[in-house]
């Protein structure tokens, strides 16, 4: 693990897609990063910090990982791959085919990632049609080199073919034989010659990739600049990885938050957790490799979601939403310890298990035997009593949804009763997580169940709920020291976490005993707990941390100035003398209800370089703000995410200006050369 410089040093994050330029008006491209270093070299930027550059597949969110160690071949530049000159002079056909694909995906503000993907890696295809190793059908001495510099490779190829014969589906849905394959299996299936053509194309096209990002890399570095990759903690489920190493993720679960105040049903984000007891075994083998592997471009790295690696929330693959969900790793009350607390079988299964009263759903059916024959198609009826607690046979609330009751009622009570029965699912104090242990369900506190208690009952079980605390609190530590310092020690770039709105106490120290810096969003870096929730002030900023402006998934400055405008108020106030005002609340007003502005824009920056945190990364709009020519006419179309959405505008990104041009603006840079002086 590599020290974090002393120097505080100044970055810009961009999304390497975002880039333009007038020779590759599509898509940003490996060799685009070397060019735009150029203009930040002039801008005495010290640092580019990217997006992941992974393969997703058909996920535009470059955080849906397809691989966790292949590149996306949606950024490999056509024109610089060997035999495209030839082929393009000498082929009327292919000529016509990229020319149609520049002039149909030349430079709009969003790129189409579905249309861009699919018409390159055809361009590709063509390409590799001609080289050597195609009609050979064996790969010639430079590929056989990288191949055997890059074993893995051979089993992305596999699975990306294997995707592509089944169209895409996800191999949970793949013949039987294909879902499973041990490593020999795999390993036999790559040389396979009905399929090695296929296999030697994916594994070709990452060795362009590589080649192409390789280069430019070095450029960057040449000139002085580092760069910062961004590590997706989790894989999607429908991802290489999961595929071909079981034995490494709970297919059982998945990961997301718990309920908080701006998500009443907690976040799924449907990714499987990890088995760390198995990653353990083998010495955290394929973390390490994912990270050696983006050694070979990066200085630095950023761990999404670090809290991740501490706990996860983890939810039952079989539920739609994340109420039912857990920590992993997890202390449980065992059921001897509700025995100790006067609680027998009947009142356990009470606070366990949901009972549901006939009465709801007859409100809605307004017919008695109707509810009854519904709820018969979930529950079991206690006997003598209107109450029903759900069968065995029902899992989660995705069965709930799915369930057809047409032949019960319509369609609006039919969806109204099975709301009602999913929110009865999470009607519970006690969550089983394993058999006969049981941790509180994160919002016991509403359930019916919890309600019935006595006074007395309840402060027993929340001093329980207290100890458990404790012990997870351990837990956490222990697993994420473990886990960080075995991950940080393999290889030499700088670690920094993603460290958002995490309120563990643990979580500070084994970072900083790791050496991993921390995440400061200025906006949301302030005292919630104070009256009037003031900004924390520069100076006390933890220097082992990076401060920026936004993030992908925020808004930019120019969108939260015009639309939070108490937040921006509350900064102004905290930061009065950049502004040139006394610090008074009225002038704090009066500054941030006005017009954003260059001007403002500049002094918000220029505020938030005293930061004392070493690294100051933000976004390439929040810089580009500094010059109104840059500016998009609606500010939300600057953003790059927008969270809890899915849709083609997430992503997609793109500069408003080509990167030569931008290299040229002298006005502008002089601008971030100042914001750079920090």
């Amino acid at each position: 693990m590599a020290k974090a410089s002393s120097k505080k040093l100044t970055g810009i994050a961009v999304p390497l897609g975002a880039l333009y330029t007038k020779e590759n008006p599509v898509i940003g491209e490996y060799p685009d990063l070397a060019v735009f270093a150029e203009f930040c070299k002039k801008a005495d930027i010290d640092l580019i910090q990217l997006l992941p550059v992974n393969d997703t597949g058909t996920q535009s969110s470059p955080y849906s990982g397809l691989s966790a160690y292949a590149l996306h071949p949606i950024y490999i530049r056509l024109k610089d791959i060997p035999g495209f000159e030839a082929l393009y002079n000498s082929d009327e056909k292919f000529k016509k085919r990229y020319d149609d694909f520049i002039q149909k995906y030349g430079y709009t503000l969003r790129y189409d990632y579905d249309g861009i993907s699919k018409a390159k890696e055809a361009l590709i295809l063509a390409i590799w049609a001609t080289t050597e190793s195609y009609q050979k059908g064996s790969p010639d001495v430079a590929l056989t080199k990288w191949i055997s510099e890059n074993e893995w490779v051979k089993t992305y190829a596999v699975y990306k073919n294997l995707k592509h014969n089944y169209e895409q589906a996800s191999w949970k849905s793949w013949h039987k034989e294909d879902q499973q394959k041990t490593p020999e299996e795999i390993k036999k299936l790559w040389s396979t010659k009905a399929f090695y053509k296929e296999h030697l194309f994916h594994a070709w096209c990452q060795k362009i990739a590589d080649e192409q990002f390789t280069a430019a890399t070095k450029k960057v570095h040449e000139l002085g600049i580092k760069i910062k990759g961004d590590m997706p903690i989790l894989m999607n489920d429908d991802s290489c990885d999961a595929w071909a190493f079981p034995q490494f993720f709970n297919q059982n679960l998945r990961a997301g938050s718990p309920v908080d105040n701006e998500n009443p049903t907690g976040q799924n984000w449907g990714f499987p957790t990890y088995n760390w007891k198995n990653l353990k075994a083998d010495n955290y083998s394929w973390w390490k490799k994912r990270l050696t592997l983006s050694e070979k471009y990066y200085d630095a790295y950023r761990l999404d979601h670090i809290l991740g690696f501490f706990r996860i929330w983890a939810i039952p693959d079989t539920d739609a939403n994340a109420i039912n969900g857990h920590t992993e790793p997890y202390a449980a009350l065992k059921i001897e310890d509700l025995y100790n607390l006067g609680f027998d079988d009947d009142r356990i299964r009470w606070l366990s298990q949901p009972h549901i009263p006939t009465g709801v759903i007859e409100d809605i059916t307004w017919n008695h035997d109707s509810a009854h024959k519904i709820l018969s198609v979930f529950c079991d009826k206690i006997e003598n009593e209107e109450l029903w607690r759900f069968k065995k046979t029902v899992k989660g609330s995705q069965q709930i949804y799915w369930t057809d009751l047409s032949e019960y009622c319509n369609d609006d009570a039919a969806n109204r009763i099975r709301q009602k029965l999913v929110d009865y699912w999470s009607n519970r104090t006690l969550l089983e997580v394993a058999k006969n242990k049981f941790v509180p369900l994160w919002i016991y506190f509403k359930s019916t169940s919890w309600q019935t208690l006595s006074d007395y009952e309840k402060d027993q079980l929340k001093k329980e709920f207290d100890a458990l605390d404790v012990k997870n609190t351990a837990l956490w530590k222990k697993q994420s020291d473990e886990i960080l310092s075995a991950l940080t020690k393999s290889v030499k770039m700088t670690p920094c976490g993603e460290d958002l709105g995490v309120n563990i106490e643990c979580v500070p120290a084994v970072m900083e005993k790791n050496g991993i810096l921390g995440l400061r969003v200025i906006r949301w870096t302030r005292k919630w707990a104070e009256n009037g929730q003031p900004y924390i002030p520069f100076e006390d900023y933890t220097a082992l941390s990076v401060a920026t402006t936004s993030v992908h998934d925020s808004s930019t400055n120019r969108q939260w100035w015009n639309e939070e405008k108490d937040s921006a108020k509350a900064f102004v106030y905290e930061n009065a003398a950049d502004f040139g005002i006394a610090k008074d609340w009225n002038e704090a007003a009066r500054i941030s209800n006005g017009e954003f502005t260059p001007e403002l824009a500049e002094k918000i920056m220029l505020s938030c370089t005293k930061a004392n945190s070493m690294w100051f990364i933000s976004p390439i709009q929040d810089f580009l703000y500094m010059e109104k020519r840059y500016w998009l006419d609606n500010a939300a179309d600057e953003r790059i995410n927008i969270p809890g959405s899915v849709t083609k505008f997430n992503w997609t990104y793109r500069l408003p200006i080509e990167i030569t041009e931008l290299a040229n603006d002298n006005e502008l840079i002089e601008k971030i050369k100042k914001v750079a002086k920090r």
